[in-house]
């Protein structure tokens, strides 16, 4: 887990924004998953840091991050710490959650995007067909309504092996973080408070809008219902392309680091020299 003393914090309108900020070159920006927070790529940022700088945020109520006392909007937030860092358009590489942020950042803020990777989401998430997501989130609503937050906890790391795979098959390691930081971004939360988030209005059918490189980089071992948000949305746009990562699922940079940055250094690469 990343050290408190490699974070800075952005004072925003509503309080202090957590982020880690390192390297020099291309900003690549690393957008977590709902609930999880900036260290979830503790394995990519030294290596992705060699050639960029990388700027990894904590969500507004999540990790680090105040949360929210006012109406807000995740994108809103993320552009505001860009514009305070004074970075310029940037790559953003986001998952799920994270990869929301990066498609509404795109067609909210387009002068801050320089490309996109996304990873298991891209637009807000429709109506859920796959049964074993279906079974996932009544799991979680179940013990969350019975005040079984273990049990929630439990319910929600099983979206570290997906459905095609037992816990077994999945590094222990990877799914206690995933508890990990989903517990340090519950305790953040009461019950009774106020969801002051507010979504970003039809980004899918405002898709085509996207003028920059997307490159959807799902785990083959995902939900397809989650798999098929990233891929619909390359497809969507002017210049997209679709990778798949075989052996990993919803965190495919926390289930293959390694292949998951060469992906994405790959990428880089390409839109750089272009």
């Amino acid at each position: 887990m990343t050290d408190a003393s490699d974070l800075a914090t952005f004072p925003s309108h509503d309080g202090p924004l957590a982020y880690r900020d390192t390297g020099s070159g291309l900003p690549v920006v690393l957008l977590h998953a709902g609930f999880l927070d900036h260290t979830m790529f503790d394995e990519l940022v030294p290596a992705l840091a060699r050639r960029h700088r990388v700027i990894a945020p904590d969500a507004r109520g999540h990790g680090r991050s105040a949360n929210a006392t006012l109406p807000f909007r995740q994108t809103d937030d993320l552009a505001a710490l860009l514009r305070g860092l004074d970075t310029g358009p940037a790559v953003l590489v986001g998952t799920s959650m994270g990869a929301i942020i990066a498609v509404d950042t795109a067609l909210e803020h387009p002068d801050l995007v320089r490309a996109l990777v996304i990873s298991g989401g891209g637009t807000a998430l429709r109506e859920p067909r796959d049964p074993w997501l279906l079974e996932l989130e009544a799991e979680k609503a179940a013990a969350m309504a019975a005040g079984d937050i273990a049990g929630w906890v439990d319910a929600f790391a099983r979206i570290a092996a997906g459905p095609h795979r037992g816990p077994d098959r999945v590094d222990p390691e990877v799914v206690r973080r995933v508890k990990e930081m989903a517990w340090r971004t519950l305790a953040k939360h009461t019950a009774d408070e106020q969801d002051h988030s507010a979504p970003v209005a039809d980004t899918a059918a405002r898709a085509k809008e996207i003028a920059v490189p997307v490159l959807a980089l799902n785990g083959a071992l995902d939900s397809p219902d989650l798999i098929a948000l990233a891929e619909d949305l390359a497809a969507a746009v002017p210049d997209g392309r679709t990778t798949t990562l075989d052996d990993a699922a919803h965190l495919p940079s926390m289930d293959r680091p390694e292949a998951y940055l060469h992906a994405v250094e790959a990428f880089l690469q390409e839109i750089t020299a272009a």
